[in-house]
């Protein structure tokens, strides 16, 4: 059995006490850290702050890290830094950095090792636009982007990978892949890994849906047998929605 992961991305959003309001609502409330694992995803100047309050049922990630220990980045972070102040998790790759920032499959290929290098847990994200799915291009896009970022990771890495299948045309729209189109996908990204390294690390690997996730489809995607959990962005600011996603995963 696969743990389930409810991971709530918070993107740009909050403010310190918002956000230390969110931890004390949802500290006591989450499922047990042995049935589910629940993250936070925040901003980098709540990282700490978010760290140091965190009950023994949440953990707290970072939405982007540089693959460098140190040098001259000016306004990046590093993975010695994040480890540093207790952070367990961060997300690479994900949809709105590779378009807005121009990250790419190799620097998100550097990311993953260094922060397995470092003892993070990192979460993965891959996806197509609508573009490419209405050119039926999915599985080449998803296919083509697990071969380069996973390049040169151990079985013992993959097993520990979390990967997050964001439809990149269903992000923040509105729209959502259907339950059967989320778990045809995920599957596919899951033969793929198998294809790479072997079967066994793909079924212990776990892989999120992410895609405007609600409440009223929850339920329906984490049915699915190759979903293992949700990374969700504008659903996941609200605690009390937050605990419901949660405990949502405890019927997985």
């Amino acid at each position: 059995m696969r743990k389930p992961i409810i991971a709530g991305n918070w993107k740009m959003h909050k403010t310190r006490d918002e956000s230390l309001q969110f931890i004390y609502s949802v500290n006591e409330q989450v499922p047990s850290i042995d049935e589910v694992d629940s993250v936070i995803c925040a901003p980098f100047v709540f990282l700490r702050s978010l760290v140091k309050r965190q009950g023994e049922n949440l953990r707290i990630g970072a939405q982007n890290m540089h693959f460098s220990e140190n040098g001259a980045f000016t306004g990046e972070v590093s993975p010695t830094m994040l480890k540093s102040i207790g952070v367990t998790y961060v997300i690479i790759g994900h949809s709105e950095r590779r378009a807005m920032y121009n990250e790419t499959d190799e620097t998100v290929n550097k990311k993953l090792i260094s922060a397995f290098n470092h003892g993070l847990n990192p979460i993965l994200c891959v996806g197509e636009n609508l573009e490419q799915r209405e050119q039926g291009l999915t599985e080449e896009v998803i296919g083509n982007q697990l071969r380069i970022n996973l390049h040169g990771l151990t079985f013992n890495n993959i097993e520990n990978l979390v990967i997050a299948y964001e439809p990149i045309w269903a992000i923040g729209t509105g729209k959502t892949a259907t339950s059967d189109v989320a778990e045809e996908t995920c599957k596919f990204i899951r033969n793929t890994v198998a294809e790479l390294f072997n079967e066994e690390v793909a079924q212990k690997m776990r892989i999120q849906y992410g895609g405007s996730v609600k409440l009223n489809n929850i339920d329906e995607l984490l049915a699915q047998p190759n979903i293992d959990g949700a990374l969700i962005g504008g659903a996941s600011l609200d605690p009390h929605d937050f605990i419901k996603f949660t405990y949502a995963a405890l019927k997985k």
